[in-house]
């Protein structure tokens, strides 16, 4: 599976890139048919609070799975991000199945 990140507005840092890879890398323990992961990071400025966002896709055979996170962190983002895909990607081979 390839990860494709970029960010919006900033330049990510090599631990923040390499952090992402490996939580998305581990969602082919769920579903190894996954073709790819577009992760996008970019920042809001609503406030005094800069929130960060990570928005996911994960492009499946037949279908594009994707989940919008804000958090205080980049890492948190990732983390929530990941837990909904992994709920989606469970929900979508469920579907899979059921076709068959």
């Amino acid at each position: 599976m390839r990860v494709l990140t970029e960010s919006v507005q900033f330049k990510a840092d090599a631990k923040l890139i390499e952090f992402i890879e490996q939580k998305i890398g581990k969602m082919d323990t769920f579903f190894d048919r996954i073709i790819e992961a577009r992760v996008t990071l970019r920042l809001e400025n609503s406030g005094q609070v800069r929130d960060k966002i990570a928005e996911v896709m994960l492009s499946v055979p037949g279908d594009n799975l994707f989940v919008k996170e804000s958090e205080k962190t980049f890492e948190a983002a990732i983390d929530s991000a990941v837990d909904s895909l992994k709920r989606q990607l469970i929900r979508y081979k469920e579907r899979q199945r059921d076709h068959m």
